[in-house]
């Protein structure tokens, strides 16, 4: 299973990057959402984890872009906010 993380935080990028691998997952890292948005629109995924708080462009917007496009890969949504908004929003 091919996954993209979307993780600004290097160290939390890597031992995420790390644990996937070794569960047998390919993991492609990018640390902004711009640069996500980038790696989606040029290959296949499976899957995505998304950060929220991401520098150049959210991970809400890349997932509200992606859903224009037709892109329907299942994503999983990373944040360290707690709030009810938003994790509807989400």
């Amino acid at each position: 299973m091919r996954l993209l993380l979307a993780e600004d935080e290097k160290e939390l990028s890597d031992a995420l990057v790390t644990l996937l691998k070794h569960n047998n997952y390919s993991v492609d890292a990018v640390y902004d959402g711009q640069e996500a948005l980038d790696y989606l629109e040029l290959q296949e995924y499976d899957g995505v984890i998304l950060d929220v708080m991401m520098p150049r462009l959210d991970g809400i917007s890349v997932l509200k872009r992606l859903r224009e496009q037709g892109n329907s890969v299942p994503v999983l949504i990373l944040t360290a906010k707690t709030g009810v908004d938003d994790r509807v929003l989400g």
